[in-house]
């Protein structure tokens, strides 16, 4: 579905990405690991054709981004729920989402009633506030929009980036079990997070981001074993024995 070759990409002369190569399978959960800084949220935005890469390839659905625009990408099927969740926050809920039908509407046949319907099905709470404001939601709330939103346009990869950011821990799992049930559902996800151990827990395959290199990549389950990830990511200190405890 997506396939990334030697990826080179950043701001200007500051070069954020360096050579990065991956690959998303359909039906799957990667997720892309990282400390702040480590280039995953450019990763996206170049993927999204946001910010255009200096050297490398990006194939989605077996055709090059290299000159499509940001808004044909979605019309693909490729959309981005973005970090902080960026909803329009004097826009009610109703409204937010049929923004994010925009692109699709316009082809033939798009069902925009049934859409909402769905996301309304996956997110009842959006559908108790569906006349409220954007802006006067709460964070888990306002992050169910955003992912909400960008389900409206149907796709067939939907990225997100730091989707627990800011939230407590009882809504961090929620969301997670939202997540995963998208995937059951068809949905194909690359996720972003800080949060290692909840995304690797749901996740299928992981790739470790490092000042703009990928320097570990596994099955999630291996990552979640491997003490270099676990000292970095999880937490946690592990003895040359192979046991861990909690810093």
């Amino acid at each position: 579905m997506l396939k990334i070759k030697n990826l080179e990409a950043g701001y200007g002369k500051l070069r954020v990405l360096k050579r990065i190569s991956m690959h998303v399978d359909p039906g799957e959960i990667v997720t892309i690991i990282g400390a702040n800084g480590a280039g995953k949220t450019t990763l996206l935005y170049t993927i999204s054709g946001i910010i255009k890469p200096t050297d490398g390839e990006i194939n989605l659905f077996s055709t090059s981004l290299d000159k499509i625009k940001p808004e044909k990408i979605v019309s693909m099927g490729c959309s981005l729920v973005p970090e902080g969740r960026q909803v329009f926050a004097t826009m009610s809920v109703k409204e937010n989402l049929i923004l994010g039908s925009y692109v699709q509407s316009k082809k033939k046949g798009y069902d925009k009633e049934g859409e909402l319907q769905n996301i309304y099905n996956i997110f009842p709470v959006l559908k108790e506030r569906k006349s409220q404001l954007a802006g006067t939601l709460s964070g888990g709330e306002q992050q169910m929009l955003a992912m909400g939103r960008a389900l409206m346009a149907k796709p067939k990869l939907i990225m997100m980036d730091e989707p627990s950011t800011g939230l407590a821990p009882l809504i961090v799992k929620d969301i997670f079990q939202i997540i995963f049930r998208l995937r059951q559902a068809g949905n194909t996800v690359l996720l972003v997070e800080q949060n290692a151990k909840a995304a690797l827990g749901i996740a299928d395959r992981g790739y470790v981001l490092e000042t703009g290199k990928i320097i570990l990549q596994g099955p999630a389950q291996d990552l979640l074993d491997n003490n270099d990830v676990q000292r970095a990511y999880l937490g946690r200190d592990v003895d040359s024995q192979g046991a861990s405890c909690e810093v």
